[in-house]
């Protein structure tokens, strides 16, 4: 058994053995991203000077476009990885809205958020971090990801935010 379908196994063995666990895995795992999305938007206009709101909102954007839309996209119109659940043959907490799993544009997305929000805001990044942590795990947990469609969602995530640093000219 491989690294990836042990981890994995370990974590879906929780699933479908207590309803507020897995109600908790689904809402960490589908509906999460949407209250980080509304959270990021208030930090945005939170911040009263119109220049370092534009900054922001570009910086996070363009590192979401990159890692998501572009990277992500490019490697899963190379490499179709089933998902645990057609691999497995079961059937999973939620099902997921693409059939190819490396890597997880929900986490290549999110992490990218969190990360550019650390870049803007360490208190307020390192709370966004932990929660998408927590909604990595729960898609895993809900049986539509590996851990290493995680991992690979990190890792993109993370280039794209540093690329997009690299690039972006800051505000004065």
């Amino acid at each position: 058994m491989t690294f990836d379908k042990t981890i994995f196994n370990f974590i879906f063995a929780f699933a479908k053995k207590n309803k507020l666990l897995d109600w908790l895995g689904i809402f960490l795992a589908k509906y999460l991203p949407y209250i980080l999305i509304i959270l990021a938007i208030c930090l945005f206009f939170k911040e009263k000077n119109w220049k370092h709101q534009l900054y922001y909102f570009s910086f996070v954007v363009l590192s979401i476009i990159l890692s998501r839309g572009i990277i992500t996209e490019f490697i899963k119109f190379f490499w179709h990885r089933e998902r645990p659940f057609l691999a497995m043959n079961f059937q999973p907490l939620a099902m997921p809205w693409s059939s190819w799993s490396f890597p997880s544009g929900h986490a290549a997305a999110f992490f990218a958020l969190a990360f550019a929000i650390f870049f803007i805001n360490k208190y307020w990044g390192i709370w966004f971090l932990i929660a998408v942590c927590l909604m990595g795990l729960a898609r895993i947990f809900i049986g539509i990801h590996w851990p290493t469609d995680i991992l690979g969602g990190i890792l993109i995530a993370l280039i794209s935010v540093l690329i997009i640093k690299k690039l972006l000219p800051g505000v004065s």
